[in-house]
């Protein structure tokens, strides 16, 4: 595959002035961003402005125009489909409405990245995929659900098997495309919980397409404590600055200093990055539509 340019060790994901147009439309006009280990990227627009395509050009399910993208090290950009295959295997994915197989047990479901994805590869046994998807329910504390169908979860539960699905093979990087759409405000905060969990026991990367700015507030102020079970605001009650990386603290938990990023983007062009406090202060029309104070 491609080289990695001059990628550093705890960046997973890099666009390089990426451009997609479809006909006369800029899906994506010159992107450029990177995202590293244990960082949060909240990602926000009006609808159609880029932000699911952005999602699917990462893991090269959409072939861009122009520009570069590195995952794990690996260039997308220009390969061949059966050399994305390893790469996308060790990247989660949650899919706007959960992307449950209503056919398939919950077992099923969450056993099917283990079973088909990593097929290619060294694939587990049937008692380590059992584990692996016990383990991943009682993640999202689901694990009675094994043997019930999709069809038989209220809309928050399923969207709770898709987190389990998307992190059973504990990828470094977790893309969230609408993960509280269509949710009330507890069961979407419930969601964002688990989010925030996987992120900082993990020290997982996230790029998270939403439309909640709720979603971007509590990444940004609150981590997962695991000694408690649940989540504790941060100590400053703010997020952290971009380009910046505090220093973990003694006692402190993996990911506990992970960055919040916040991105807005219009018509497919980037028209804000950076930190919620930075994210409240823009001026510009467009960007403050997306800001709930």
């Amino acid at each position: 595959m491609g080289g990695t340019g001059n990628l550093n060790g705890d960046c997973v994901l890099r666009f390089e002035d990426v451009t997609l147009s479809f006909e006369k439309t800029k899906a994506l006009d010159r992107i450029s961003f990177d995202v590293r280990a244990g960082e949060t990227r909240v990602i926000l627009g009006a609808a159609g402005s880029g932000k699911t395509m952005l999602l699917k050009t990462a893991i090269g399910l959409v072939p861009v125009d122009e520009g570069r993208i590195f995952l794990l090290g690996e260039e997308v950009t220009g390969q061949k489909e059966p050399n994305l295959f390893p790469l996308r295997a060790r990247v989660g994915v949650l899919f706007q409405e959960g992307g449950l197989f209503d056919s398939l047990t919950i077992e099923d479901n969450v056993a099917y990245p283990l079973e088909n994805t990593l097929a290619k590869q060294a694939r587990p046994d049937a008692a380590h995929i059992s584990e692996r998807v016990l383990e991943a329910l009682k993640f999202v504390e689901l694990e009675e659900t094994l043997e019930k169908f999709p069809g038989q979860l209220s809309g928050g539960m399923r969207r709770r098997v898709g987190i389990a699905r998307a992190v059973v093979t504990e990828p470094p990087l977790v893309l969230y495309d609408s993960p509280t759409a269509g949710l009330d405000p507890i069961t979407a905060n419930t969601i964002m919980a688990l989010v925030a969990k996987k992120r900082d026991s993990q020290n997982t990367a996230s790029l998270i397409v939403t439309h909640r700015y709720q979603d971007g507030q509590l990444m940004a102020n609150f981590r997962y404590n695991p000694h408690r079970g649940q989540l504790e605001r941060r100590p400053d009650g703010r997020s952290t600055k971009t380009g910046t990386k505090t220093a973990q603290t003694s006692g402190s938990t993996p990911g506990s200093d992970a960055r919040t990023v916040f991105m807005v983007l219009n018509e497919g062009r980037l028209a804000f990055e950076g930190s919620q406090s930075e994210l409240e202060a823009c001026t510009d029309s467009y960007v403050r539509k997306f800001v709930r104070r």
